[in-house]
């Protein structure tokens, strides 16, 4: 029986910024020579996955929380954001002094002081890293930074999503309330040491909308389908496919939504998930 696996990038295969467990690429390598469909499901745009992640070799990927999905050259799901919500997400942004990207299929796109916000964050987060790397005997951390464009370039009928950093902790909660039903709003994934940060999309346009799509094209059922990830962005997936598995780096609240658990990323969380699913 065919089954097809979505994984999350960020914090499933991927983890600070760069390492790949081994045992991530055999399991992914072998379930597909084993017949069965991986398919990436991320919060980035297309043009923002590392591109180690793309070499370990996919059936086709889910971006940008799940406005996009493409398989081969071809784009099955394409759902922007209605350009009159992006203009109203900058006006709340300025309006509350706060940094973001706008993130088309392509690539992304920084607000002005995104960038040293961004700089600072990854010198801090490097730091702190180092000593852990080693102690683990893995590689220094070598995070592949894309310099995004300004979003003065940004074509705003392109725009998918938004993704914030908020010097005021309570962003999150904040934006749903002021921006309304139209607007999924979500805590982001990034570990500042201050702040809030998030990201906002169309309401209804999840990572789950887009498995929804994808099995529909596919000929495929939810039963058929495991999700595996470790953000709040997944909540969505986890609900549609029928075998949902949260990442032992998850926080305890989407471990329990999951329901099952494999072991954290760099503990080759995706291949012993892959075995106890009978993939590999």
């Amino acid at each position: 029986m065919t089954r097809i696996a979505f994984l999350d990038v960020d914090g499933t295969i991927l983890e600070h910024g760069s390492v790949i467990a081994p045992s991530t690429v055999t399991a992914i390598r072998r379930a597909r020579e084993n017949g069965h469909l991986v398919w990436l499901s991320t919060g980035r745009s297309a043009g923002d996955i590392h591109p180690d992640v793309r070499a370990i070799g996919f059936d086709g990927a889910i971006t940008n929380g799940g406005a996009y999905a493409t398989r081969a050259d071809e784009l099955i799901v394409d759902r922007p954001m209605p350009r009159e919500d992006v203009e109203a997400l900058e006006r709340y942004f300025a309006a509350h002094g706060i940094h973001y990207f706008l993130q088309t299929h392509g690539g992304v796109y920084a607000s002005e002081g995104m960038g040293p916000v961004m700089a600072e964050y990854r010198r801090e987060r490097h730091a702190q890293r180092a000593a852990e790397l080693e102690a683990q005997g893995l590689p220094s951390e070598q995070p592949l930074w894309n310099e995004p464009k300004p979003v003065s370039d940004v074509d705003r009928n392109a725009v998918a999503k938004a993704v914030f950093v908020s010097p005021s902790t309570d962003t999150v909660a904040h934006a749903a309330a002021a921006l309304g039903d139209g607007f999924h709003v979500i805590p982001g994934s990034i570990p500042l040491p201050g702040g809030s940060n998030g990201e906002i999309g169309q309401a209804g346009v999840t990572k789950g909308s887009a498995i929804t799509s994808v099995l529909a094209q596919l000929g495929l059922s939810a039963a058929d389908a495991i999700g595996i990830g470790d953000s709040w962005n997944d909540v969505e997936m986890f609900e549609v496919v029928g075998s949902p598995v949260a990442m032992g780096n998850a926080v305890p609240e989407l471990q329990k939504l999951a329901g099952r658990v494999t072991t954290s990323v760099l503990e080759d969380g995706v291949h012993n998930a892959f075995a106890e699913l009978g993939l590999i």
